[in-house]
């Protein structure tokens, strides 16, 4: 079993950076792949970034980000500590949304969320205009 604890989310006007992060409990943190999503309401959980696992402690995966995000937010982890990041910058008012982390064991298919099998319980990010 795995727990997922975001942080860093809050309000930030547009333009602005944030930096989420979520640390994981448990063992073996370098072979979950991790992904970013994002969720407004009545909306689907969005894909934003994915780091593949390495089953090394200090070498990370890969990365892949969403369209939307490439060139703004910029995801790393420290498996070390068993913690990802999002770095997010020049956040735009289309990036408001709750922000969770989630953990696929020796995961392949990142962008879709039913691969996951663990979630954080979120954290909100208002990018005010």
């Amino acid at each position: 079993q795995v727990q997922l604890v975001e942080s860093g989310g809050g309000l930030v006007q547009a333009g602005g950076s944030l930096r989420l992060s979520c640390v994981a409990s448990g063992r073996t943190f370098s072979r979950y792949s991790m992904g970013w999503f994002r969720q407004t309401p009545g909306k689907e959980r969005e894909f934003v970034v994915a780091i593949t696992w390495s089953g090394s402690r200090t070498a990370g995966g890969r990365t892949y980000y969403a369209d939307s995000v490439k060139g703004r937010f910029t995801a790393s982890r420290d498996n070390a500590k068993s913690t990802v990041y999002l770095e997010m910058n020049n956040l735009i008012p289309e990036d408001t949304a709750v922000y969770y982390c989630a953990a696929d064991w020796l995961g392949s298919d990142y962008l879709n969320p039913d691969e996951y099998d663990y979630w954080g319980q979120g954290t909100q990010v208002t990018v005010s205009s």
